[in-house]
C-alpha cells in the first residue's frame, strides 16, 4: 500500500492527459508469463483459436504509475483471456469524470480501481453494471477460490440485495496502519532537542526548525517544519494531520475520511466534535507561526513527495507523516529519519490515546473491479478479471512483472526484487511498475513470496505505534465499515447527506487552519453541518453497526 494509497485516490489533485493503449499484444511471450493455470485449462484452448474479443476499460491508477501498454504481466494475462483492451488510464479528478460518465449512462466493458464505483454508485446509477454472480460461477474460478478461502471477500462483495456488482480484494502483508509518523532526528541532534512526546513539544520542536537553521546549509528560511498530503474537497485521507486526533482519543479508521468514527459502540462524527475544534485550532497555531508548508492546500501528491525528498543530502521536512520511510523521503534522506510514537494531548493529559486503524483496508478492498450491464463481452471480461485473481498473477499485479520486478526462484518461492536504479526507493519501484494496491487481487496464504526490503522494514518502523493500537477495542472502536451492506434507499441518502457535509467542512478546514476563526465560527458551523443530516446518516450506520455485532 504504499499511499493508499491511494492511497489515493483523493491525495492526487490534477488530471493529466488520458492515455489510450492496448493490451492483447501479439509479442511473445515473456517473463510476465507466470500466472494461471486455471484460466489456460479451461479457456485457453477455446478461445485462442478465434481473433481477441475486444474490450474498453477504465483504470483509476497512482500518478506515478507507468503506461498500461508497458506493463509485460498485463499483456500477457490479455493474451490467456484472449481479449484486447483499449485502456483509459485516469490518474486524478476521477470524481468528476465519474459523475459525468454515470450521468451518461455509457460506461465501458470494465472500470478497474479502489472503489472506484462504490456501492452509493451502484444504488444511484441501477442497471449500469451487471451482477456478477452467474459470471463467477462461469468464468472466474480463482475468484472462486479466493471467496472459497477468504469468505469475508464475499462478504464484502455482496450488496444488501445480494448481488454483486464489484469484487473485492486480499492482499495479505500489510500491517495495521497506513500512516506512520516521521521527525528528523538528525535535525533534533543538530539543535539538541528531544523527541516531542506531546502537541506543546512539537509546537516548541518545530518553532527550533524554522528558526534556527535546522538541516545546517546556511539559510534558516529553506526548512519546512510540518507538512502533510493534500487534502481534497472529498473529505480526508492518509499522511493526513487527522490521525492526531487520536491524542485526543478518537480512533480513525480506515483514515475515517468523512469524519465517521467509533467509540465505545457509538458512531459519531468528528466533524462536529468539539476534540475537531481542539484540533483545528493546533493546526491554526501551526501555521499562523509558520510552520507547515504554505503550499499544503495547493500542492499535489507528487509535489509532497518530491520536496521531502530536499535535494541531495540537505532533508527540507521536518515533520510529517508517510507510509514507509524511503517511500517518503527518499533513499538518501531516509537515514535521517525516525518513526515516532502517537503524540499526548499535553504533558499532564490522560485520555486513552489512540490511532488510525486500517488492517481491514488494507489487507483487502471494496469493489476493485467493475463489468458494465451493457458490455456485449461479458464473458470476455471475466475471464480477464479472472487472470488477475490467479496468486501468481496477482503478485504482479501488486509489485510488478516476473523478470524485472519479481524473481522465479524456481522451486515454487518468489523474491520481490531491488529497484533496478539504485536511487529509488522500492515503494516508489512497485507503484511505477504495477497496479499496485489499486488493482484486483488475491495473494493467497500459501503463495511462498519474500517481501521487498520496505515492507520488511514497515513494520519495524509501525512499531512505535503498537502500543496504542494493540490497546484500541477492535469492536467497539473501529468501523467495521467494509463488512456493512446499506441498502439501495440508505445508500442514497447516506450519499446526499455526505455530499453536503462535504462541501460545508472540507472548505471551512482549509480557511480555519490558514485564516483562523473557528473559535468564533464553531456554533454556527456545527448547527449548519447538522442541516446537512449528517446526524441521519449516524442514526442509519449506528442501526447497521448494532445488526451487524448482532450477528457475529
Amino acid at each position: 500500500m504504499k499511499k493508499k494509497k491511494w492511497l489515493t485516490l483523493a491525495l492526487a489533485t490534477s488530471l493529466t492527459a488520458l492515455a489510450l493503449t492496448g493490451c492483447g499484444s501479439d509479442s511473445d511471450n515473456n517473463s510476465g508469463d507466470k500466472g494461471s493455470t486455471s484460466s489456460d485449462t479451461q479457456s485457453g484452448t477455446d478461445t485462442q483459436s478465434s481473433a481477441p474479443v475486444k474490450l474498453t476499460a477504465i483504470f483509476t491508477k497512482h500518478p506515478l504509475t507507468k503506461e498500461l501498454a508497458k506493463m509485460e504481466w498485463l499483456t500477457e494475462a490479455a493474451k490467456r483471456a484472449n481479449v484486447e483492451i483499449k485502456w483509459q488510464e485516469v490518474t486524478a479528478d476521477w470524481g468528476q469524470k465519474k459523475a459525468a460518465l454515470l450521468a451518461g449512462g455509457d460506461v465501458p466493458d470494465l472500470i478497474i480501481g479502489p472503489n472506484a464505483i462504490t456501492d452509493a454508485d451502484y444504488s444511484q446509477f441501477p442497471g449500469l453494471f451487471a451482477d456478477l454472480t452467474d459470471l463467477i460461477a462461469k468464468d472466474a474460478p480463482n475468484v472462486q477460490a479466493m471467496f472459497d478461502a477468504k469468505p469475508e471477500t464475499k462478504t464484502i462483495s455482496t450488496q444488501a440485495d445480494g448481488k454483486i456488482y464489484g469484487l473485492s480484494k486480499y492482499q495479505r502483508f500489510w500491517p495495521a496502519t497506513v500512516s506512520r509518523q516521521y521527525i528528523n532526528q538528525q535535525w533534533l541532534d543538530n539543535l539538541g532537542l528531544q523527541m516531542p512526546t506531546n502537541w506543546d513539544e512539537l509546537y516548541n520542536v518545530l518553532l527550533a526548525f524554522k528558526e534556527k537553521d535546522a538541516n545546517g546549509d546556511g539559510d534558516v528560511n529553506d526548512e519546512i517544519p510540518m507538512d502533510f498530503a493534500p487534502v481534497g474537497t472529498g473529505g480526508f485521507g492518509y499522511f493526513h494531520p487527522t490521525v492526531l486526533l487520536g491524542s485526543l482519543g478518537i480512533t480513525l479508521t480506515d483514515g475515517s475520511g468523512q469524519g465517521y468514527f467509533l467509540e465505545d459502540g457509538k458512531v459519531k462524527n468528528f466533524l462536529l466534535d468539539e476534540r475537531y475544534k481542539t484540533f483545528v485550532e493546533f493546526l491554526n497555531k501551526c501555521f499562523a507561526a509558520g510552520l507547515i508548508n504554505k503550499e499544503v492546500f495547493t500542492q499535489d501528491y507528487t509535489k509532497y513527495q518530491s520536496v521531502a525528498r530536499g535535494t541531495g543530502d540537505k532533508a527540507k521536512v521536518g515533520f510529517s507523516w508517510g507510509w514507509e520511510v524511503t517511500d517518503r523521503f527518499g533513499n538518501t534522506l531516509a537515514p535521517q529519519y525516525t518513526a515516532m510514537a502517537p503524540l499526548k494531548y499535553s504533558a499532564d493529559d490522560n485520555t486513552q490515546q489512540s490511532w488510525d486503524y486500517d488492517y481491514n483496508s488494507l489487507n483487502y478492498g471494496v469493489n476493485m473491479v467493475s463489468i458494465s450491464a451493457k458490455s456485449k463481452n461479458k464473458d470476455a471480461a471475466m475471464r480477464f478479471v479472472n487472470e488477475l485473481y490467479d496468486p501468481k498473477v496477482s503478485m504482479q499485479v501488486l509489485f510488478g512483472s516476473i523478470g524485472p520486478n519479481i524473481k522465479d526462484n524456481g522451486d515454487d518461492t518468489y523474491s520481490v526484487l531491488p529497484p533496478a536504479d539504485a536511487a529509488m526507493d522500492p515503494g516508489t519501484w512497485k507503484w511505477t511498475s504495477s497496479f499496485a494496491d489499486n488493482g484486483p487481487m488475491y495473494i493467497a496464504d500459501s503463495l511462498n513470496l519474500t517481501l521487498g526490503t520496505d515492507m520488511q522494514s514497515v513494520g519495524k518502523q509501525t512499531d512505535p505505534l503498537m502500543s496504542v493500537i494493540n490497546a484500541i477495542d477492535k469492536d467497539k472502536d473501529v468501523l467495521p465499515s467494509m463488512f456493512i451492506k446499506y441498502s439501495s434507499a440508505d445508500n442514497n441518502t447516506m450519499s446526499l447527506n455526505n455530499t453536503n457535509l462535504m462541501n460545508l467542512a472540507m472548505a471551512k478546514f482549509s480557511q480555519w487552519v490558514t485564516k483562523g476563526g473557528i473559535e468564533k465560527e464553531w456554533d454556527s458551523y456545527v448547527k449548519n453541518a447538522q442541516k446537512t443530516g449528517v446526524q441521519q446518516n449516524i442514526e442509519i450506520m449506528q442501526k447497521y453497526y448494532d445488526d451487524y455485532e448482532a450477528k457475529k
